[in-house]
């Protein structure tokens, strides 16, 4: 049945894909916008040396498998991109893309002011995706004729990307700032726009300084070491050590049965939670200790953090909880060993930049460097909230700085009516992630549940906010991470659905097998 309904999809990366083809699947009309001239989001530009960060069997569509060519555990660049344009092509999905047209702004028209919308006791006023009144304009741009197009829409799904766009670039004091150095400064996100032959020739034969310790960081720096050794070495100035991990087999044992479990998640205390539970979670927490302790120990047995003062103050539970964890590059603590990585602490985050290079805070003689790459992430909130026209909407989508991003199922938020956001929120697979809340929000689409009040939507991201601040590290919490919770969450998603939330065969599996994206292969 093709339902008149329109939705617009903004963006091409995994996340719209998914909307897109989930859309489809129940009968609706999807327009998806891409800003660039391909599909794949992030996947599209990035570093040479880079590869997905969790395995591949996590990393998958439930109805799409790997091909059977691809053997490597952690696939590159390439063939996650080539992966991703065979899904899209088995599905039919390209025609329904516009690319080279990039979304100026999204305005909601309804005959409903702002106040009437802060009155309503149900999503939208009637607790429907739909409203035969209300409508977003969209307004995008064609990059090629220079022309704007205005969209009506019925339904929005920003599928945006957290990690692209907007590069977070800390703020300087007066004359502090890049503006003081005789360098050049670029930001990791322009590295990655360059093509691997450019990206080689900029930092060849030069003193290179990356500033982070993400895997971003960690892969510039080993691509640096690559093309300059020990007699130009890479500085990388860091302000947080980290639990990378250089494998998901601590002490031989595979890291999801620690993790992706439903005895795993019985150790931790969950938003919404039983009395039951929250008992089992008290009396189990030496074991949840436990089981961080076991992860520590293989990280640091295994790369000599100690030996480089690099062992984090932090548990590896609160690391899987904000959503930090890295792999990290092959050799990469081989390279610090030789000399050709340099790893520098800059205490909280006070450096700045001189004439001939980054002054570290409480050094005298600065860092010496040509080139210095920030590979210090992105703002993704600013992109969200730039987004929305409407001064109120963007206030609202981002919610207050002290809790997370106040998204039901942290999806839609419920005081912005027949809009939805997927791929904000992060966990240990934000494709497995992507795909379970597509499909949550086609059967949404499809009338197979309807949403609780607002304010009961409101009460349940409070005690995920609570979960958050409880076992996050204090300056991630706002990133809206599952990471230790992928079944819990997944389970209110199948409820609302009406699935079957168990989908092992037998106690035994129920209990220890950890889940991945091939549990959800039916409803």
């Amino acid at each position: 049945m093709l339902h008149m309904e329109q939705v617009a999809i903004i963006g091409a990366g995994i996340s719209g894909l998914l909307a897109c083809k989930y859309t489809l699947s129940k009968g609706f009309q999807p327009i998806v916008f891409e800003a660039s001239s391909s599909i794949g989001g992030v996947w599209t530009k990035t570093v040479e040396t880079t590869r997905i960060q969790s395995p591949k069997d996590y990393y998958q569509f439930s109805d799409f498998p790997w091909p059977s060519s691809v053997t490597e555990g952690f696939p590159t660049q390439n063939q996650v991109l080539d992966y991703v344009k065979s899904y899209a092509q088995h599905f039919e999905l390209l025609k329904h893309i516009k690319f080279n047209t990039k979304v100026c702004g999204i305005e909601y028209e309804g005959p409903s002011s702002e106040d009437e919308m802060q009155a309503w006791s149900l999503w939208g006023g009637n607790g429907e995706p739909f409203s035969s009144e209300g409508k977003w304009k969209v307004v995008a741009e064609d990059k090629h004729s220079i022309s704007t197009e205005i969209h009506l829409v019925d339904f929005v799904i920003l599928c945006l990307g957290r990690f692209s766009d907007v590069p977070n670039i800390p703020d300087f004091h007066p004359n502090k700032g890049p503006e003081a150095f005789h360098g050049e400064v670029i930001h990791s996100m322009n590295y990655a726009d360059m093509d691997y032959v450019s990206a080689a020739n900029l930092v060849k034969g030069k003193q290179v300084t990356v500033v982070g310790f993400q895997k971003f960081a960690m892969d510039i720096a080993m691509e640096c070491s690559n093309a300059n050794g020990v007699e130009l070495p890479c500085t990388v100035i860091y302000k947080t050590e980290h639990w990378n991990l250089p494998d998901y087999l601590p002490w031989g044992l595979p890291l999801a049965y620690l993790y992706f479990s439903r005895f795993s998640e019985l150790l931790v205390h969950k938003p919404g939670e039983d009395l039951l539970l929250s008992l089992l979670a008290t009396i189990l927490s030496p074991l949840r200790w436990a089981f961080s302790k076991f992860v520590e120990s293989h990280v640091n047995k295994k790369l000599g953090l100690a030996k480089y003062g690099m062992v984090p103050k932090h548990s590896f539970l609160q690391e899987i909880s904000s959503c930090m964890i890295a792999t990290v590059p092959e050799k990469f603590f081989d390279r610090v060993q030789e000399g050709s990585i340099i790893l520098k602490k800059s205490p909280s985050s006070t450096f700045s930049f001189c004439q001939e290079g980054i002054l570290v805070g409480g050094e005298s003689s600065p860092v010496k460097t040509d080139l210095v790459i920030m590979a210090t992430g992105f703002r993704g909130e600013k992109k969200l909230k730039d987004i929305f026209v409407s001064p109120t909407l963007q206030d609202r989508i981002v919610g207050s700085p002290e809790t997370i991003l106040p998204l039901y199922r942290e999806c839609i938020h419920g005081r912005i009516p027949q809009l939805a956001v997927i791929g904000f929120s992060e966990s240990i697979s934000n494709l497995f992630t992507s795909e379970m809340r597509c499909r949550w929000l086609s059967e949404l689409f499809a009338g197979t549940f309807k949403l609780p009040s607002i304010k009961e939507m409101e009460k349940d991201v409070e005690k995920w906010d609570k979960y958050a601040k409880q076992y996050a590290s204090v300056q991630y919490y706002r990133r809206s991470c599952i990471g230790a919770l992928h079944l819990w969450y997944n389970d209110q998603l199948c409820k609302d659905m009406g699935w079957n939330h168990k989908r092992k065969k037998g106690v035994f599996a129920e209990l220890f097998e950890p889940y991945g994206p091939m549990d959800y292969v039916t409803s």
